[in-house]
């Protein structure tokens, strides 16, 4: 049989590698999932929508077996199969809990459950579930100090917090950890490493959902908010879909309604939030392809680069920019140089007699021309800096992609945001020249008896 040569064929076939590469490669029949499905079914929940999937670009997720309509709850999972402090109160722990000084945080309870669970390997309750969680993640708290050097100034500061944060979690915890030897016949010292409490904590991190808890005796005064959700946290983020997710009272499940339909075998996405490829990177560590909320910032110091250092009125400036929170969130993104970051620059670039008009550039007010004019300039050589720097960096990565093979994996996840930033400060410059257009000067024409050549 010959194949088609005419245009109806060409586009069928089109259609067909398009889905072929889209969809996804059904898992369920892989044996930590069939334990899961039980394991859900004895806590009275069977899926009739979703199926587990790998899935080309973002990896182990969740596929709709059937067509799923707008408004649908595509999932929605017992409180039974929730993990949550109360689990861990009601578990062996709990009485260790009930009589450390000071409180434990919720945070604390969950991780330490996490960390005793898995050493319980088999013995464990929560085996099936234990077991398609991450063994490692990939939130810079996890990545190689040289890989962490090669983030925007921004997210690397970011990064660094992060990683403090998570020390000092671990290092204040240890006294804790010590309590709890009577339950091991191994030292816990072994047990609750930091490594192991650092996948735990990725792991509350990464994939708690929102669950608002009454206030605990037993527990420190911090929000207790979380809980792990087994099944449904394979679901991916998408930004450019839209859900409701809540725990519902009166059923005591947590559901997911879609805002959006979605066709038989494709891919079932929700949304963490309007979140920056930065924000996505330090919290969930992965980087959005086609963010529409992905940006660029720029920090004071660049702010000010190409602005005069003669400017006796910088430092007011400067001041009058922090009080009134335009300092921080200056950003560039798809649609250019966003209103904040041309703002500051506006206010930056008053010459001396203007400047008694800040208080209207703050309200978005024309000053002059030249104030336009020469604030675009500025924003044009930040952009054509940050595209510089960009470049510098993606080469830095390529090189160093060929000599550190271990870490191939964590500099392509760097790649990839750089990547993405450079398309949004190539589209950022080409809308700021169209912006300057009508600031460029004109051909004057020639003076009365002089010839024009």
């Amino acid at each position: 049989m010959k194949m088609g040569r005419g245009r109806t064929s060409r586009i069928r076939r089109r259609k067909l590698f398009r889905s072929s590469v889209s969809r996804g490669v059904n898992e369920s029949y892989k044996p930590e999932f069939i334990e899961l499905k039980k394991w859900l079914k004895d806590r009275k929940f069977e899926d009739t929508n979703l199926i587990p999937a790998c899935f080309p670009g973002t990896g182990r997720g969740l596929m709709s077996k059937t067509s799923l309509q707008e408004g649908q709850v595509i999932i929605s999972l017992p409180e039974s199969c929730l993990l949550t402090t109360d689990t861990v109160i009601r578990s062996y722990l709990g009485a260790y809990i009930a009589k450390w000084r000071p409180p434990p945080s919720p945070l604390l309870a969950l991780c330490t459950f996490l960390v005793s669970e898995k050493h319980a390997g088999d013995q464990s309750v929560w085996k099936p579930y234990l077991q398609i969680l991450p063994k490692a993640y990939t939130c810079p708290v996890c990545l190689e100090p040289e890989v962490v050097k090669l983030f925007p100034q921004p997210l690397r500061a970011k990064a660094e917090e992060q990683r403090a944060r998570v020390r000092e979690f671990f290092s204040s915890s240890r006294g804790f950890f010590c309590s709890l030897q009577p339950l091991f016949s191994e030292a816990v010292g072994s047990i609750f490493s930091y490594r192991a409490l650092l996948w735990a904590w990725c792991t509350v991190n990464t994939r708690a959902v929102y669950v608002k808890h009454r206030r605990r005796r037993d527990f420190s005064a911090e929000p207790d908010t979380c809980a792990l959700a087994p099944y449904l946290d394979l679901l991916n983020h998408s930004p450019r879909v839209q859900v409701e997710a809540a725990f519902n009272e009166e059923t005591r499940c947590y559901e997911i309604r879609t805002a959006s339909s979605c066709r038989k075998h494709e891919e079932v996405f929700i949304c963490y939030g309007p979140h920056d490829n930065q924000r996505l990177l330090l919290e969930y560590g992965f980087v959005s392809i086609h963010n529409p909320h992905a940006c660029v910032y720029v920090s004071e110091d660049i702010l000010v680069k190409y602005l005069p250092s003669t400017d006796k009125q910088m430092n007011k400036k400067i001041s009058i920019l922090k009080d009134h929170d335009f300092i921080e969130n200056l950003t560039f993104g798809w649609d250019g140089p966003s209103w904040r970051l041309l703002t500051a620059l506006k206010l930056l670039c008053l010459e001396a007699e203007e400047f008694t008009c800040w208080k209207k550039v703050l309200l978005g007010e024309i000053i002059s021309d030249t104030n336009e004019k020469t604030s675009l300039d500025i924003a044009q050589k930040i952009c054509h800096y940050f595209i510089e720097e960009t470049n510098a960096v993606l080469q830095k990565v390529s090189h160093m992609k060929d000599e550190e093979v271990a870490s191939i994996n964590q500099l392509t996840l760097v790649e990839t945001l750089w990547t993405e930033e450079l398309k949004i400060l190539q589209a950022s410059a080409l809308i700021l020249n169209s912006l300057q257009t009508p600031f460029r000067d004109t051909v004057q024409p020639p003076r009365q008896g002089v010839e024009a050549f």
